[in-house]
């Protein structure tokens, strides 16, 4: 199994933890400390040495952060996780907040009406979070120092960094060879009148050097940081025994990690750094060495989010194994439930094993997210054995689950029904799935950005008096992350959707205490054919489907379908029934066949 069910914390881990800390924190005089889920990579996944938040807090989620002053730690968190953080956390001692809502700043100067000082760990902040902090807090008497990390000198335990072996990743897959790559990048730099750029995520540099790795779980990268030059030179920098099984490259020089701040001080500029990713580290050895920077986006970033056609070619197969996998456990789910007997647990595992069944699978993508009932309209569950829940009649389960293969990354969510389900839980499904064929069917001019069209997925829900409290979709990689960016379907989002650029469609709704429903499709921005009376010098784009997997019609209200929508539905089923019966063999075939039969 490549998930485990065993709770990594306890709430009452977390008070002398938080004693310790506060114990550090006077030793380094500062009034406060700031504890974020994240590495000097900046990344949604972190190794175990890294896991600094949920050692401290208990909470678990894959974002947020803990602001700890002398009388009250705080721990942020999204609409994903609030109810998870009132669970992981022993809330006497930590007190959850609600992010972004309540930004830091503003909670900062509440908490410290008589200023103070605030220590951080530069490798663990961005440079835009640190100047907008400073330039917020610096009239209120609140000042950042930058300081060694508090919780790493009270951690007995700390593991060590991960070792995993760097790997070559097929030219064929990737349409690319890293040599064309870097070419591309380089005269992105020229055109900037840029000397280098600092890269600082693994995924950037997986994608750069065709290569990836095992040190992160469900993320195939190597962590490491690299500087690439107008050359089209890359200077990485990681353990170096990592790359032994990797044939030499003229353009490539490997360098330890101790190598990393004494090579930034050394170059010449303009050099590039992202202020949203790189840790603020870099831009302070910069600063002091005065080198001059400019400020950009990581370079790889949109060129990686725009998949060639081999990548798109690739996943699309990935993602009919995966259906045929998704279809072998649902005909399972049908057969197993109504017995009674099934757990969150039992159902992770059973996909797990279809999947693993395929011969292909390289590890998932994500924890599955198993929950039934109440469980479900938790976003984020993660099903541990103290939380292992029976799925009951009359329950919805929602199952949100990917995998990683070595020619894609998959991310699906289906909502199914545990014997008869009431009305309301109909309507809400169905009011999802309205929002989801929305996007399905949006045809948009180019330009648009994700905040443009995350409300046609609200529509249905907002008429109702509803709402979910997280975007409607992220960017997804290419047996990389299936968090990518920065393209997005979300309010938050100003990134310009471009054709190659693979999103999830994942409308949902939650009722604590109830149930959640969530709906999730995959789709490539592909560009539009203009129809006949459309302005044919207008360059539209519309969504191309990834995901073939059946929705399930028993959840569905078909009075609350318009004629199109209800057509958009029977044309699906009728795909994945054409796709993906061809992978599938005896009684799958037939269930498909009922499953995806129209409305």
């Amino acid at each position: 199994m490549f998930q485990s069910f065993t709770a990594t914390t306890r709430p009452d881990q977390g008070p002398p933890r938080l004693a310790a800390l506060r114990a550090e924190m006077l030793k380094a005089e500062v009034d406060g400390f700031l504890v974020p889920r994240a590495d000097a990579h900046q990344g949604e996944y972190v190794a175990a040495r890294d896991e600094r938040l949920p050692w401290l807090t208990g909470f678990t989620g894959s974002a947020g952060f803990c602001a700890v002053l002398p009388e009250i730690a705080g721990v942020f968190v999204d609409g994903r996780y609030r109810l998870q953080v009132k669970t992981q956390t022993d809330t006497d001692h930590f007190t959850p907040v609600d992010w972004p809502e309540t930004k830091l700043e503003d909670w900062l100067i509440a908490e410290l009406p008589g200023g103070g000082t605030i220590g951080y760990d530069p490798w663990l902040h961005t440079t835009a979070e640190i100047t907008r902090l400073e330039k917020a807090l610096a009239l209120h008497q609140i000042t950042l120092r930058p300081i060694d990390n508090l919780i790493d000198a009270i951690w007995a335990d700390q593991p060590d960094r991960p070792d995993g072996a760097a790997l070559a990743y097929s030219a064929e897959l990737t349409g690319k060879t890293s040599g064309e790559k870097r070419a591309e990048i380089a005269a992105l730099l020229q055109e900037a009148g840029e000397a280098a750029a600092v890269l600082t995520l693994p995924d950037s540099i997986a994608w750069l050097l065709n290569i990836r790795g095992a040190d992160l779980a469900h993320l195939p990268v190597v962590q490491a940081f690299a500087v690439i030059d107008t050359g089209g030179h890359v200077t990485l920098f990681s353990d170096r025994t990592k790359f032994a099984g990797l044939g030499p490259d003229p353009d490539i020089t490997l360098r330890d990690w101790s190598d990393f701040e004494a090579d930034l001080a050394a170059l010449s500029g303009p050099v590039r750094v992202d202020r949203a990713t790189a840790p603020h580290q870099v831009r302070q050895v910069l600063d002091a060495a005065s080198i001059e920077v400019s400020d950009g986006a990581d370079p790889c970033l949109l060129p990686k989010a725009r998949k060639t056609a081999a990548e798109i070619a690739a996943t699309t197969q990935a993602h009919l194994r995966d259906g045929a996998a998704m279809a072998r456990f649902l005909h399972w789910f049908d057969e197993t439930a109504p017995a009674g007997g099934l757990t969150e647990i039992d159902c992770a595992k059973a996909l797990e094993g279809f999947r693993a069944d395929t011969g292909a699978l390289k590890d998932i993508s994500f924890d599955t997210i198993s929950g039934a009932g109440p469980n479900g309209a938790i976003v984020h569950y993660r099903v541990t054995e103290e939380t292992n829940a029976p799925l009951l009649p009359g329950q919805l389960f929602l199952i949100d689950s990917g995998a990683q293969y070595e020619d894609g990354t998959t991310d699906i969510t289906r909502t199914l029904p545990v014997g008869d389900v009431g009305p309301e839980e109909r309507t809400a499904f169905t009011q999802v799935l309205r929002g989801m064929i929305a996007i399905h069917l949006a045809r948009f001019p180019k330009g648009l950005t994700g905040r443009d069209l995350d409300p046609l997925a609200r529509a249905p829900l907002w008429a109702a008096g509803r709402d979910y409290d997280h975007g409607t979709g992220h960017g997804v990689g290419v047996y990389l992350s299936v968090h990518e960016g920065p393209q997005r379907l979300s309010r938050a989002s100003d990134v310009a959707l471009q054709p190659g650029m693979i999103l999830s469609n994942e409308p949902g709704y939650y009722r604590e205490g109830a149930f959640g429903i969530r709906i999730e499709n995959l789709v490539v921005v592909t560009e539009a054919e203009t129809p006949q009376g459309g302005d044919a010098h207008r360059e539209m784009f519309c969504f191309n489907t990834l995901t073939y997997v059946p929705i399930d019609r028993r959840l569905i209200d078909r009075d609350q379908l318009s004629p199109l929508e209800l057509g958009w539905l029977n044309t699906y089923h009728k795909e994945v029934a054409r796709r993906i019966s061809p992978l599938l063999e005896g009684p799958v075939v037939e269930w498909l066949a009922r499953a995806t039969a129209p409305l």
